[in-house]
């Protein structure tokens, strides 16, 4: 274990006996049946078990590990491991079709903004430049151009305003 538990449960008269991991080495320290004992770690802190249990956690565990080394070496990839928040898998195979009137759609509205871009002022360009094509963060932009982030959030709200408002007018 590479920390200290926060409890040790020991086998004490048919149940399980709590003590600090300070409790627990002070009494190993002193009773030297404590050496032949035998945990298993669960959630943070050490469990006493029997022989047969110790053996069935650490074989599984080191099953686990050959399996993971196994799957990174043949960079294997588990589908159980692609479910949704509910539990379902997640399909994986692409709607191919494609959706004409979508396809039209979004190439008119881009050569619409192409030839809304040169309408704006050098400032508003050299903003939106910064901000979209740069992918630059609003803070980094503002450092640039000597204000705010806040400022350069609200600007960049006129701006893309603006250039809805040019879009909707050439339709």
């Amino acid at each position: 274990m590479k920390y200290a538990p926060r409890k040790v449960y020991i086998k004490e008269s048919g149940g399980y006996v709590e003590l600090t991991y300070k409790d627990f080495c002070r009494r190993r320290q002193a009773d030297q049946s404590y050496m032949d004992k035998l945990f298993i770690p669960v959630q943070g802190c050490l469990l006493e078990v029997v022989r047969e249990q110790y053996t069935d956690f650490y074989r599984d565990k080191e099953r686990w590990r050959y399996l993971q080394k196994l799957d990174t070496n043949h960079s294997l990839l588990s589908l159980e491991g692609f479910t949704d928040s509910e539990g379902n898998v997640i399909d994986f195979i692409m709607d191919e079709t494609v959706d004409i009137a979508e396809t039209v759609v979004h190439a008119v509205t881009v050569d619409r903004l192409k030839a809304a871009l040169p309408l704006l002022s050098d400032g508003e360009l050299a903003l939106i430049q910064a901000i979209f094509f740069e992918e630059l963060s609003e803070r980094e932009v503002g450092l640039r151009l000597g204000m705010t982030q806040s400022v350069v959030n609200k600007r960049k709200a006129k701006i893309l305003a603006k250039l809805r408002k040019i879009i909707e007018n050439k339709i």
